[in-house]
């Protein structure tokens, strides 16, 4: 059985790596509480791998060996369906918090092996890495973290251009050993309690960046591999009471590369602008991540759905009118993210690497409104909490000699008591108002990438040719008495000014 526990899992920390925070270099990532708090959420994770109760649903068997099965690549709707119950058996566990689980990147390495021939036109040695790493990742079931986002130091101007021209990591030198790569990579989120980071280029290169479009994979220990966190958003996460969601509070980080050496077997491409800008989209690595983030966000508004009903009925205003509507808003933006979940799945077609791979126009539809959903969410939650999100006594007030004499001001409707209602008003202020919260709704706002760049990928990508013949069809109405069937109107007909000429994605 190759699937790890939680115990091996972070016995594997303690390896030496860089990292830094708050102005320090930490010598043992499971010493850090905020670190540890992480570290121990990963590891629950891996245990519940082993669970009898979920064993099937988060892992398959492959002859005498187990493995995730976020690192199998799904051939039917049965396998499709069954990946997705994994991905969301993970996100309940973590409310949907977690955006960069184990299986997430899992599931982009799982892609890149798939395809396999992507890489080889490159450099045939390239697709034999990918597909050995994938085989590794499967025998070792290590915890894979990534970095693809270069410094926006200067957006106008390409990674070449830069004043400096190492701010964008790059290829320095080849050597018979492997590249050296110099430069950062931002966001490293949970790379500081990671055991490999994995980096790809994402689109936006341009002529003169071939040194800057580099894949590959290295353990987080590779000396030169320097981890700055940013600052903590949580300042004690044992304060449960007060931050109930402080276990998943997944670090960020950025990642320095100090003249890194990469061995050749872990180079899986570099040194193609063209490739580089089309690889997350031909792997189909972004169409199975964006599989994993529509689930885990439908698993989030969950929380955030169940959050807004519970203070509405916890303070008795589940009766107003205005209050069932902003309910019914927050129900039926809940509804539209599991409808794209299915929408993505019905609409799966193989690949031409042969994998069955969800539809991306949900994927993307999701994604770029998500992050509008969740925000209408937080409001109504803290609209509905009012101020009394703003009164909640601290945690050691409901310990102290104070807690009997002023208890009962704190008590909701219907018999709720105080205790109940405080741990609940800070719940929603922790999911919402808490620095916790505000990095959460920024970190949906570009889980993907640039909202913007995902709109024009749904554009661009999108077969509007049906849509034009609809708008066609109203342009000509039908004659009494004429054959509809001999009569056929062009995409590019008169009116039309075009032909779309985009092929589905």
């Amino acid at each position: 059985m190759t699937i790890r526990t939680g115990a091996e899992y972070l016995a594997g920390l303690r390896d030496g790596r860089e990292v830094w925070l708050a102005g320090r270099r930490v010598d043992d990532v499971l010493a850090e509480p905020v670190l540890a708090a992480a570290a121990h959420t990963i590891a629950r994770l891996y245990d519940q791998q082993h669970d009898p109760l979920l064993r099937e649903v988060l892992t398959y068997q492959d002859g005498a060996e187990r493995h995730p099965l976020s690192l199998a690549a799904p051939r039917d709707f049965r396998d499709l369906r069954r990946r997705g119950a994994a991905f969301r058996a993970t996100a309940e566990t973590t409310f949907g918090l977690l955006g960069r689980s184990p299986d997430f990147v899992n599931t982009a390495v799982t892609a890149f092996a798939s395809a396999a021939p992507f890489f080889d036109k490159a450099d045939p040695r390239f697709g034999r890495n990918v597909t050995a790493y994938h085989a590794a990742c499967l025998a070792g079931d290590p915890f894979l973290s990534h970095t693809a986002i270069n410094p926006p130091v200067s957006r106008a101007r390409s990674s070449h251009e830069q004043d400096d021209p190492d701010v964008h990591m790059r290829i320095v030198r080849e050597t018979s050993e492997g590249v050296v790569v110099r430069g950062a990579k931002l966001i490293g989120t949970l790379v500081p309690v990671a055991d490999e980071i994995v980096v790809f280029p994402l689109p936006g290169y341009r002529p003169g960046d071939e040194a800057y479009t580099v894949a590959f994979a290295i353990p987080v220990a590779t000396p030169g591999l320097r981890i700055v966190c940013r600052e903590p958003l949580v300042a004690d996460p044992s304060r449960l009471v007060s931050t109930p969601l402080a276990p998943y509070e997944e670090i960020d980080a950025t990642c320095v590369f100090d003249d890194v050496l990469v061995p050749w077997d872990r180079v899986f491409f570099h040194g193609d602008v063209d490739a580089a800008n089309r690889l997350y989209d031909a792997t189909t690595a972004r169409h199975h991540t964006g599989q994993h983030g529509i689930i885990r966000g439908a698993v989030k508004a969950e929380l955030l759905a169940g959050i807004a009903v519970s203070l509405a009925e916890m303070s008795g205003t589940n009766s107003f009118l205005h209050v069932k509507e902003m309910l019914g808003e927050v129900l039926g933006a809940l509804e539209l993210a599991r409808a794209g979940i299915l929408a993505a799945e019905a609409d799966a077609e193989v690949s031409e690497w042969g994998t069955l791979t969800p539809a991306i126009a949900p994927v993307l539809a999701l994604r770029y409104h998500f992050p509008r959903m969740t925000s209408r969410m937080i409001e109504v939650i803290q609209l509905l909490g009012g101020g009394s999100l703003l009164s909640t006594p601290a945690e050691e007030d409901m310990r102290s000699e104070l807690w009997p004499g002023i208890e009962r001001y704190f008590r909701g409707a219907n018999g709720v008591d105080a205790e109940q209602r405080v741990r609940m008003l800070k719940l929603a202020w922790d999911a919402t108002g808490s620095a916790f919260g505000q990095r959460q709704m920024q970190y949906e706002r570009y889980h993907s990438g640039d909202p913007v760049r995902l709109a024009a990928a749904q554009y661009a990508g999108y077969d509007t040719d049906p849509l034009l013949r609809t708008v066609q069809r109203a342009l000509h109405p039908e004659q009494p008495g004429v054959d509809a069937s001999a009569r056929v109107i062009p995409v590019d007909a008169p009116g039309d000014g075009h032909s779309s000429g985009k092929a589905h994605s």
